[in-house]
């Protein structure tokens, strides 16, 4: 598991703006075993990575079939198999171009971040070494993967992706405790995430398994109220309160399961739950949001270009520290 200080961070729609700057500026991508989908390359092709030589290596040939670019090298081959070819290769020095994208992250860090990111970052602070993270879908997923950072080399992060099955966050995390001899796996959820195989509570505490459940609870289905609030002029259909959509008390429905529960106010006093977090025994912390909370950044599909604009110093310097 690559650790924070070793990575950029992820491009796409919902990616990290370092990244997705470096990726614009970048004369070479090598792309090994990533699928390159719409969510992360958009709409028009032709705008990812424009100035870029692109490599790919996958075992699927399926995946290879899709051109990206027209000029693109494909390899169908395993990724070890491929990455000890490529570090045989006379590689040139690269190394000032990398300290120029970290020195980038350096300065956007905490630029584009709402509570979902700083809830995620003190998650992630408050796990031990090589945890199981099981997540759910939504914009849980994508806190997630913007400023999730695992202690250790061998974590692991469980993670529905493109597949968009919105409630696999409990499942997976019942799998995998299973599957590592009913060991200790953290679960991330959203309220709605959570309440697609809510009756599956109970399977946690039958089988006596250590896991910590942790709601990321803004009260709405989030990122399907965030379509419609930009999209379709805030008519929102099931996703709020006042449109259809309700969130229990989970307190009481895990209590009632017989598994300990507390809700808390904000990530900020997830302090309160370290003995949690850390004994044998399954447990339930729901954290309240802001219903408010957004995803950011975010790309347009069309365009590439961020929604959420820097200001034009800060861009000006971000350009700067790239040597554009």
């Amino acid at each position: 598991m690559v650790q924070d200080k070793d990575r950029i961070g992820f491009i796409g729609t919902y990616g990290n703006r370092a990244a997705n700057m470096i990726v614009a500026q970048s004369d070479l991508i090598i792309a090994v075993g990533i699928r390159l989908g719409l969510r992360q390359i958009g709409h028009n092709k032709e705008l990812f990575a424009p100035h870029a030589k692109l490599i790919r290596a996958d075992i699927d040939q399926a995946e290879l079939s899709r051109q990206i670019k027209e000029d693109e090298e494909k390899y169908l081959v395993d990724a070890t198999d491929f990455m000890e070819k490529l570090l045989n290769e006379d590689i040139p020095d690269y190394s000032e171009w990398s300290k120029r994208c970290f020195a980038l992250k350096e300065y956007l860090e905490g630029i584009d971040d709402t509570d979902g990111n700083r809830l995620i970052k003190a998650i992630g602070s408050m796990l031990p070494q090589n945890p199981i993270v099981a997540v759910d879908i939504g914009q849980t997923m994508c806190w997630v993967a913007q400023s999730m950072a695992l202690k250790g080399r061998t974590g692991r992060i469980l993670i529905g992706g493109s597949y968009g099955a919105m409630g696999v966050g409990l499942p997976y995390a019942i799998g995998a405790s299973i599957a590592n001899n009913n060991s200790k796996v953290f679960c991330i959820t959203g309220d709605g995430g959570l309440q697609m195989n809510i009756q599956e509570l109970e399977t946690v505490v039958r089988e006596n398994l250590p896991i910590k459940i942790l709601v990321v609870n803004n009260h709405v289905l989030g990122k399907i109220s965030e379509v419609q609030e930009k999209s379709y002029g805030r008519r929102f259909a099931q996703t709020t309160k006042e449109s259809g959509y309700s969130v229990p008390n989970f307190e009481n429905v895990a209590k009632a399961y017989g598994m300990k529960a507390v809700t808390l106010g904000s990530y900020k006093e997830l302090n309160k739950c370290v003995d949690w977090l850390n004994d044998n025994e399954a447990c339930l912390i729901d954290i309240t949001l802001p219903w408010e909370t957004k995803l950011l950044p975010k790309i347009e599909f069309n365009t590439m270009e961020v929604m959420s604009r820097l200001d034009e110093s800060t861009m000006h310097k971000a350009l700067e520290i790239l040597n554009i």
